[in-house]
């Protein structure tokens, strides 16, 4: 899967994907590899510190029920164009 945000995956992103993995999938584990690096998917700073920039290429695994669900599910949330609107 390819990162399409074009901020990359930074704060905002980050807390929507793992609140998706918790709410949605609380008895599935995710790993997230990029060049060899692979992280599980538990923490904010764990996702961050893969440092996700627009058209970084990551492998996303998971083990647990309904793996397939899941895959597509956070899947494409990594690949999803995120737009936030302002604060203010």
């Amino acid at each position: 899967m390819a990162v399409r945000n074009r901020a990359g995956i930074h704060c905002r992103p980050s807390a929507v994907i793992l609140n998706a993995i918790r709410d949605e999938f609380p008895d599935c584990r995710f790993w997230l590899s990029v060049s060899g690096e692979a992280i599980a998917l538990e923490s904010m700073l764990d996702l961050l510190s893969l440092g996700l920039v627009c058209g970084s290429e990551a492998v996303l695994a998971v083990e647990g029920p309904d793996p397939d669900k899941a895959l597509k599910r956070i899947g494409d949330l990594l690949e999803y164009e995120f737009d936030f609107p302002p604060r203010g």
